[in-house]
């Protein structure tokens, strides 16, 4: 599996491309505004199919580039039911966004639950459920590759904002304590935003939610 580090949108979000070039086949992990102009590049050159799209959380950030890229390439889309709102409906995050800017409903092909197993890329990935940061917060984590998609639950030396709708810290703290830092010590976790970092690091560190 090839990782491909993506900071786009107004707000520099991370999505995550996944490659895996010789089965030809690609996974995006969020779609922040004018993704798929970055990541087109990236996938004739390993010459990969996108696939799937899972999305994290319905937050705009998140999201606004998804229609975009489901246009182009007829990739099936997952998310967590309770950010449906958010992703059918997403003007009512219209308040967030920059005058011009617009956000696109994405329709959603699968919607996940705590546990559910994704096969792709020849791997097998478990869907953990970790709300606080918004409702339908959820984590991708790959035990074979170490790595876990955290969204914005759990950052390097912080953690998600709760003050915006539907935001609780003290979900937010349990989550990453039963969801996060419950997975082994060296798996890497990459966050929707900034530098990635490691299960202990922050559960041995970090000053919001300690291990």
């Amino acid at each position: 599996m090839k990782l491909y580090v993506v900071p786009a949108g107004s707000i520099r979000t991370n999505a995550y491309l996944l490659t895996a070039p010789e089965r030809g086949e690609a996974v995006l992990i969020d779609a922040p505004e004018g993704v798929w102009a970055q990541i087109e590049g990236a996938l004739t050159a390993d010459k990969c199919r996108l696939t799937e799209l899972w999305i994290t959380h319905g937050h705009f950030d998140h999201m606004q580039g998804a229609a975009e890229v489901v246009r182009a390439t007829g990739a099936k889309v997952s998310a967590h039911p309770a950010d449906r709102v958010l992703l059918e409906t997403p003007e009512v995050m219209n308040i967030f966004l920059d005058e011009g800017e617009k956000l696109e409903p994405v329709h959603v092909d699968r919607w996940l639950a705590q546990g559910d197993r994704l096969e792709a890329l020849g791997l097998s990935a478990e869907v953990r459920h970790v709300p606080g940061h918004c409702p339908g917060n959820v984590l991708f984590y790959f035990p074979e590759a170490q790595a876990a998609f955290v969204g914005d639950a759990l950052f390097a030396g912080s953690v998600g904002r709760t003050d915006l709708p539907g935001g609780n810290f003290d979900e937010l703290e349990r989550s990453i304590r039963e969801q996060i830092y419950t997975l082994p010590d060296e798996t890497v976790v990459y966050p929707g935003h900034g530098q990635d970092t490691t299960v202990e690091a922050e559960r041995t560190t970090n000053p919001y939610v300690a291990g």
